[in-house]
């Protein structure tokens, strides 16, 4: 029995698992090396006679190439965002101004912010007290008490 050949569109098929994998796994890396599979196998229907060894090489360096055009047109053109603090909540509150829920006693109490209770670190102080938000360190806050001038402005309290 003769040994099958690799043919060209076996390049095609993998190129497809790729994309199935790029569906279930984010990051576009899987997508390129779709793009290199179905560009082996265009390549290789073209030229039917190549050896497999020969193929795989092919793919490999169109693979490379093609990551490491992404790469450096990723970097050269960042997407920007509306909401670029969307998936970090914490982050979102350094420069608000809320009233201590609970007094900072021994460096720690606690703020109530939107729907959430966030612990804080800072100086003692009782509860009631303006704080501004000024870092997030995880899910705690590092919060100073608000002068009596700045108190005047507008709270983004919701107590």
């Amino acid at each position: 029995m003769a040994a099958l050949g690799f043919l060209f569109w076996y390049w095609w098929v993998l190129a497809i698992v790729f994309l199935i994998a790029e569906m279930l796994v984010s990051g576009f890396f899987f997508l390129w090396l779709a793009a290199a599979a179905f560009l082996n196998g265009l390549i290789f229907w073209l030229l039917p006679a190549v050896t497999l060894d020969i193929q795989v090489l092919v793919f490999s360096l169109s693979a490379i190439v093609a990551l490491v055009v992404w790469k450096s047109y990723a970097k050269k053109m960042p997407i920007h965002s509306d909401q670029p603090l969307l998936n970090q909540r914490g982050a979102q509150y350094i420069g608000r101004v809320f009233s201590l829920y609970e007094a900072i006693e021994n460096g720690q109490g606690k703020i109530r912010a939107d729907d959430s209770i966030w612990k804080v670190y800072g100086e003692d102080c009782p509860m009631g007290t303006k704080v501004k938000v000024v870092a997030v360190n995880g899910t705690v806050f590092e919060v100073q008490a608000v002068t009596s001038a700045a108190a005047n402005l507008p709270s983004q309290d919701n107590v």
